[in-house]
């Protein structure tokens, strides 16, 4: 009893600190993009993280562990239903390391951040009831089915090799991603990211903010990884953490030093981007690796960010907080980097990694296309021309983030 004390304890801790990550992803999206889309920004990041708690609680729970299934779709029943004794009290013996109440709130926290990466990407051009629409379908639906194909004993668990994700590389950060590309893809660029045939930088209004969040999101990454353990196991925990900031660390180190060599400058949202890289690359294999091989993923990360951001430029593909190459080209690379580094590396291991990618992959593109193409040719996802050049704010939520740096006219 006393260890299962200390172990749920310290996965509602982690619980904690995942849910203060969507403050995280808050601030960086509003520091990167454009004053006058502040308030919309932060209602559509309030509304994934409320409605996906509740739709985690009356759908998604049961779609990602139902239990005994074909291994590709099951469904355990709506609403949550903890196992009881002959008493009728909580039954303990339901885990080792929580309750099924503290794993039905970890898991919950990770379902909504899948749609926060969207979020980002489609940022100042979106509108917000389509996008909300996507959302309930996303998080509702395709991200606990594709969930329960690795962590819910599904098909891909069940490989003679089976595909390994620790803490979500794939199955969160590119399950975001792949739907954040196809709707970067179906909604076009703003207005003025590419004009006369050149790139053109939009700079973000609150750089500190956007610093804060990173710091944000680097804390909470320690209730990603650590509590993806699933106890509080000291030599597995202690080791997840580790490996998770020093991936983070020379993620970052890299990212700016890589984007100095090749721009001239020191770009800080460069090396904000290559933390962030660093940690969703570690994540996938974070209680597999040594600490030189966590610097070794964190820095291939480091620097795959600087040539993802400018390759999605080059290709007319417009994300203003680079979302797609953090959570999707990095998700990517730390899901294969289980094959080539610490405890599971090998070839059969790095075939299971590639399988599960691919087939990630293709369902999110496709459920994400249907879902947005849809909403496009119905009610349509983008804001007109007006809208956008005066703010989303303004127009669709009628409210000003900042009224008081506004001139007085009076």
């Amino acid at each position: 009893m006393e260890l299962l004390t200390i172990n749920n304890v310290w996965m509602m801790i982690c619980t904690a600190l995942v849910f203060f990550m969507h403050l995280g992803f808050s601030l960086l999206e509003i520091g990167l993009t454009r004053q006058k889309n502040t308030l919309n920004i932060l209602f559509k990041n309030i509304f994934i993280v409320t409605i996906g708690l509740l739709l985690y609680s009356l759908v998604g729970f049961n779609l990602m562990y139902p239990g005994d299934f074909n291994g590709f779709l099951g469904f355990a029943g709506f609403g949550l239903d903890a196992p009881l004794t002959t008493e009728d009290t909580l039954d303990l013996t339901y885990n080792a390391g929580y309750t099924y109440w503290t794993d039905f709130l970890f898991q919950g926290m990770f379902a909504a951040t899948a749609a926060t990466i969207v979020s980002g990407a489609v940022a100042e051009r979106v509108k917000i009831i389509p996008f909300m629409v996507f959302v309930i379908l996303y998080v509702g639906l395709v991200y606990p089915i594709a969930g329960s194909w690795k962590w819910g004993g599904g098909f891909l668990q069940t490989l003679d090799t089976p595909f390994y994700d620790f803490a979500g590389s794939t199955l969160v950060h590119s399950v975001g991603g792949w739907g954040a590309l196809v709707a970067v893809c179906l909604l076009g660029a703003r207005i003025g990211k590419f004009k006369y045939g050149k790139i053109q930088a939009i700079p973000g209004h609150n750089i500190p903010l956007a610093t804060a969040g990173v710091f944000i999101l680097w804390l909470g990454w320690f209730g990603f990884n650590g509590g993806s353990v699933l106890s509080a196991d000291p030599g597995v925990t202690s080791l997840t953490l580790v490996t998770t900031c020093l991936a983070a660390a020379a993620g970052g180190v890299v990212a700016a030093l890589v984007s100095a060599l090749r721009y001239k400058n020191l770009d800080l949202t460069m090396f904000l981007n290559g933390i962030l890289g660093g940690l969703v690359g570690i994540t996938a294999g974070a209680d597999q690796m040594s600490t030189m091989d966590a610097l070794i993923i964190g820095a291939i990360a480091g620097a795959i960010i600087v040539f993802a951001v400018s390759l999605i430029d080059r290709l007319r593909l417009d994300d203003p907080v680079g979302a797609i190459a953090v959570h999707l080209v990095c998700g990517i690379w730390g899901t294969l980097s289980v094959g080539v580094f610490g405890n599971l590396a090998g070839g059969t291991q790095f075939l299971s990694q590639l399988i599960g990618v691919i087939t990630y992959a293709v369902f999110c593109i496709s459920t994400s296309f249907i879902i947005l193409y849809v909403l496009k040719k119905t009610v349509g996802i983008r804001v007109s021309e007006r809208e956008e050049i005066e703010g989303l704010d303004a127009h669709e939520n009628g409210m000003d983030a900042y009224p008081d740096f506004r001139l007085n006219d009076n």
